[in-house]
């Protein structure tokens, strides 16, 4: 295969990254950079608790006024030193964007992090708003659906969440680094976790310490 054969075949790939509002706002800004720079298609979706994290946890100041849809690719290209190519944005309530239909032919999305609400909500098919929507349309088209899960302690409540979105065929990615690649920074931690989603998205990750390495 040569090069812009394989480059086109990339692009061809699409993402969607819903952000809600656990905590964890560093981990979603990673993958989103990681992505941005393999050449992969996003369509990122940002739920309103996700805007007050992001201030927050990471100093990601959203207008309040402009649609953050129409904001949100500038703003995200500028605080993560990539570019816009590829990169778009919804609104919640925008039922005609390709996450909100099977027939657009998107095949993975990620939810990061995963409040313990929106965990509940896609688990009972609730479909209130396009992240929920989203998940439905991947969970019935038997597509792949991660989810990264960041609470604690969990209740039985979202460990039954958990577990019935594990039989549906999500994929249950925990926010929880590990330590075995000796992190000195919290820069090593957020790239374990965002590693590891690049690896359950078949993305090649050639940054990624293995074990044994």
């Amino acid at each position: 295969m040569n090069e812009a054969v394989m480059n086109k075949t990339v692009m061809n790939q699409s993402v969607i990254v819903a952000i809600t509002g656990a905590s964890g706002a560093a981990y979603a800004l990673r993958l989103i950079q990681r992505l941005a720079e393999a050449g992969i298609e996003q369509h990122i979706l940002l739920s309103d608790a996700a805007r007050v994290v992001l201030r927050q946890e990471v100093d990601l100041m959203l207008p309040d006024r402009t649609p953050v849809a129409d904001a949100l690719p500038a703003i995200l290209a500028k605080h993560l030193n990539i570019g816009t190519e590829g990169m778009h944005c919804y609104a919640l309530d925008d039922w005609f964007s390709p996450a909100a239909s099977g027939s657009a032919g998107i095949k993975k999305m990620v939810v990061l992090p995963c409040s313990m609400g929106t965990l509940a909500r896609i688990a009972c098919g609730a479909s209130d708003n396009l992240i929920e929507r989203a998940a439905d349309v991947i969970l019935k088209e038997r597509r792949q659906l991660i989810i990264a899960p960041r609470e604690t302690p969990l209740s039985s409540i979202h460990l039954e969440n958990m577990l019935k979105l594990s039989r549906m065929g999500a994929h249950i990615i925990p926010a929880m680094p590990g330590f075995y690649h000796r992190p000195t920074t919290v820069d090593d931690l957020i790239d374990f976790l965002v590693n590891r989603i690049l690896d359950h998205l078949d993305i090649a990750n050639p940054e990624a310490q293995r074990w044994g390495e």
